[in-house]
């Protein structure tokens, strides 16, 4: 590769410069037309500057005559307030306004209006309605659904978002000293964007788009349910895409339900009927993307550049059961249960092996031929064999798309709450349950002495408790091992503990899922983690059956050999997860139950929903008014005199920062009030002796030359936040960890541990009191800790087998000070209720601290033995 220049010529003048480390090379797809480039690693980003941009409109609030009636408008709609609710809040406000600025809205009616008129904005819903046969009987249904195209250019145009669209296929790569990298993380980074655009005219660009469906609950006992359908821009980055704002993922289609025949209900011909209905109420959604995608169209974008638009539906994100239908495969019973491969339903549990993949083109040659018999019968048996239904699918009439490779693999379902949730899980339960009560309690209470930690739900109850929420079996999941080591051993149950290893297995591959950069290292160590829990499965299941009477031979494992090919096609899974999407039926929910009359419920909610929509287009316009004025005064009002430096001074911020000021303490009352801290003994004395070491080794005179000699009345400043930014080992990014040292955090003590990084070590401690004090003019922020440092010696089996990294703490007298500089990253520890003074770093708490552990056993030659 070029990148790396031969090391015979790099130095000819004609050669190109050789790599530093770190450094980016950008490629583009070759007949774009644009050449490579490489970055050093400071000037990489992708996002580009928009704090200059020029609002589109001085009155963002019309159709609303002033801004105070679009917000109160807005509130009333953020509310769901009723029309007596909304009337009198009005009444309420002509009173009290001020003579500042009118408000002049009168009535509900009135806002609605106002509402409707906003609201053109946006691409609007219409209703279709379609016919299917059955039984010798047309069935009529209403479809939903907004222009799918149409929709995506109301983006295009939209000077907020356009500039962050992507259309080109990148690959990217990086420098890491001894070679380059290839890493993904977007769609437009991956292979079938790439591919897809290779297969275009020369001067096309791909908008792609990222479409999910499901049914969501409405009402609380399942009664009511609605069909909606979401799509994303993949084009996009995945902050904008992900997000809850305009840009993010949207409400486009709301698919008919067909209520079940108890007469009809679960037959063949049935079952084809209601996939019938999917697919003809989903073609009408895909219409102009069908259309757009078989003929070129010219588009003006938002910088005035005619761009040769080309639709792909790159991206199916889905359930099972819902790709089943997107896919018109038979499902579990069938022959072949999968969406994307052959594999035969009776080897889903072999993870080694390789099948053929499903094709669109092979489909629909196969349904094809299968019509042309000469009897039902002998049809039936055909489509049977491949395990097709006798329907046609929506998604082949869009060019360059293959339904199957579009579907992607559901993080949530497929993992949290499926192979854990419904399988390790209940087995796991199984176990423990055989060791008798006492061993639950005890788990249980490790699960409750676990450290709290940001965005990781804290438990004091596991055992025996059924949970059905996927985000919760996946908090679950990364802190099992740690609360359940000290219970479930080799010497009480052999075969409890090959599942435990196998658990940890899992736990490595589902942290490599959820990774949100991939490098060609991360994917074939994602790799080697999935053959290795492959292997133990085989051999726990050999062991415990029938003793469990668990058959293990189903989809959601075999699921598990596609996620890796699916990264490197589409990127990385937060691209294609249902989470997102999951998330916006409670919103939906909520309309139902306060803004509709129960009754034909479709309209009612759709309408409402774009109505928001349209406020929080407004609102954000609104917001950029405000910062575009603001930064407009500030810019008038700092203008620099004659005499005046025209230099500005950036004021970046630290590294690490102290908060939580508590107020200035005299050594004497520190001392004194943790006089039964053995950590505190000698503080004061300990304190000058780190600072007259320590500071002329960093170059910071000693004031007027002679030693430190802190007396018991001088006081010191005591604080309990600290905030830490450090550089992501996943997307190198820069991150942030929020800590405590606090006697009461919440009504509890909350020390949390850090990774100290000096001169010479990298270990852990846990903060025990932190301060600043001033030496001279200097001022210096200092922690006191407790050093988890002292060597381990020759790791034990069990640790080894459950990829477990074990600290272990000095005497609490043997505390030390620390600049608070040298903290790197905050971290969770486990303490080990068989060894007092022993405990475990909690690599799972996400994908950054489990790969800053792989490295530390990497660097120490050990590797997870699970023997």
């Amino acid at each position: 590769m070029d990148f790396v220049p031969d090391s015979d010529h790099q130095h000819h003048d004609d050669a190109p410069p050789a790599p530093q480390l770190d450094d980016i090379k950008i490629e583009h797809r070759p007949h774009s037309r644009i050449p490579s480039t490489v970055h050093p690693f400071s000037e990489f980003s992708r996002r580009r500057p928009t704090e200059d941009t020029i609002p589109r409109s001085t009155s963002p609030w019309e159709p609303f005559r002033t801004r105070l009636d679009f917000e109160v408008a807005e509130i009333t709609l953020a509310a769901s307030m009723t029309k007596d609710q909304t009337n009198r809040l009005f009444e309420l406000m002509r009173r009290a306004v001020s003579a500042q600025e009118d408000f002049t809205l009168q009535s509900h009616d009135e806002v609605r209006t106002l509402w409707k008129m906003a609201s053109k904005r946006f691409t609007p819903f219409e209703t279709s309605t379609i016919s299917v046969p059955h039984q010798g009987e047309d069935h009529e249904y209403k479809m939903y659904s907004r222009c799918l195209w149409s929709w995506a250019l109301d983006l295009m145009r939209d000077s907020r978002f356009a500039p962050h669209f992507t259309f080109d296929a990148q690959r990217l790569y990086k420098f890491n000293g001894a070679r380059v990298m290839r890493f993904i993380d977007e769609p437009w980074t991956a292979n079938a964007f790439w591919d897809a655009q290779s297969r275009l005219p020369q001067d096309a660009k791909p908008l792609a788009f990222i479409l999910y469906a499901d049914k969501a609950k409405l009402s609380s006992f399942r009664t009511a349910k609605g069909y909606p359908i979401i799509v994303r821009i993949a084009n996009l980055p995945v902050e904008i895409r992900n997000g809850t704002g305009v840009g993010g993922g949207r409400v486009v289609g709301w698919l008919p339900i067909v209520k079940e025949d108890p007469k009809h209900s679960k037959k063949k011909s049935f079952v084809n009927f209601k996939n019938a209905v999917w697919h003809k109420s989903f073609l009408k959604l895909l219409e102009a993307v069908i259309l757009h995608s078989k003929n070129r169209y010219w588009f003006e974008c938002w910088d005035r550049v005619q761009r040769l638009l080309w639709p792909l539906i790159l991206i199916l994100s889905a359930d099972y059961e819902e790709q089943c239908v997107m896919s018109l495969i038979r499902g579990l019973k069938g022959k072949f249960p999968c969406p994307v491969c052959l594999v035969p339903q009776d080897q889903q549990s072999v993870l080694s092996d390789v099948h053929p993949l499903h094709t669109s083109t092979e489909s629909l040659n196969i349904l094809n031929a299968a019509r042309s018999t000469s009897t039902q019968k002998e049809k039936e048996q055909q489509l049977k064999v491949y395990s097709l239904r006798d329907v046609e699918n929506c998604f082949w009439k869009v060019s360059h798309c293959d339904v199957y490779r579009a579907l992607s693999f559901d993080h949530l379902h497929s993992n949290h709450a499926g192979m854990w949730g419904d399988h390790l899980w209940s087995d796991l339960q199984f176990w423990l349950e055989d060791l008798g009560r006492e061993a639950a309690v005890k788990i249980d209470m490790n699960f409750d002495a676990l450290p709290r930690w940001r965005n990781l739900k804290h438990f004091s109850h596991v055992v025996g408790i059924d949970f059905n929420d996927g985000s919760t079996h996946e908090d679950i999941s990364k802190m099992i091992i740690f609360a359940v080591q000290s219970v479930l051993s080799r010497a009480n149950s052999e075969v409890g503990y090959l599942l435990l290893c196998c658990i940890r297995c899992y736990i490595d591959l589902d942290i490599y899922a959820a990774l949100e950069v991939h490098t060609e290292d991360t994917i074939a160590a994602g790799r080697d983690a999935l053959s290795q829990f492959s292997t133990l499965m085989d051999l726990y299941i050999e062991k415990s059956h029938p003793e469990t009477n668990k058959n293990w031979n189903f989809l959601k494992k075999h699921l598990l050999t596609h996620l890796f090919d699916d990264i490197i096609a589409k990127g990385v899974t937060r691209n294609y997860n249902t989470k997102p999407n999951e998330k916006m039926h409670g919103p939906l929910s909520a309309i139902y139950h306060q803004q509709t009359n129960f009754k034909d419920v479709a309209p009612q909610i759709l309408r409402y929903d774009h109505w928001l929509l349209t406020s929080l287009s407004i609102r954000d316009e609104i917001n950029d008014l405000d910062a575009y004025t603001d930064n407009l005064k500030a810019t008038i009002d700092s203008e620099p005199d004659a005499t005046e430096s025209p230099e500005g001074v950036v004021n970046t911020a630290a590294r690490v920062q102290l908060g939580a000021r508590q107020g200035d303490f005299s050594f004497a009352d520190i001392e004194q009030s943790h006089a039964t801290d053995r950590a505190f003994f000698g503080f004061r004395i300990k304190l000058n002796q780190f600072l007259n070491d320590s500071l002329p080794n960093d170059a910071i005179p000693l004031p007027n030359e002679t030693r430190i000699r802190f007396q018991a009345c001088d006081q010191i400043t005591e604080f309990r936040y600290l905030r830490v930014n450090y550089e992501s080992m996943v997307n190198w990014h820069l991150q942030r960890d929020l800590l405590r040292c606090n006697p009461k955090f919440f009504g509890s003590p909350r020390y949390d541990c850090v990774i100290i990084k000096t001169e010479h070590q990298l270990f852990f401690a846990r903060l025990i009191y932190m301060f600043r004090c001033k030496v001279g003019v200097t001022e210096l922020s200092i922690a006191l800790i407790h050093p988890y440092d002292v060597g381990i010696g020759v790791r034990c089996r069990q640790d080894l087998d459950l990829g477990l990294w074990r600290v272990r703490a000095k005497p609490r007298s043997s505390s030390e000070f620390v600049f608070v500089d040298s903290i790197i990253h905050g971290a969770a520890l486990a303490s080990d209720p068989e060894a007092v003074n022993d405990y475990f770093v909690i690599d799972t708490i996400d994908t950054d601290m489990f790969l800053r552990i792989k490295a530390l056993q990497d660097s120490s030659g050990l590797r997870f033995r699970h023997q």
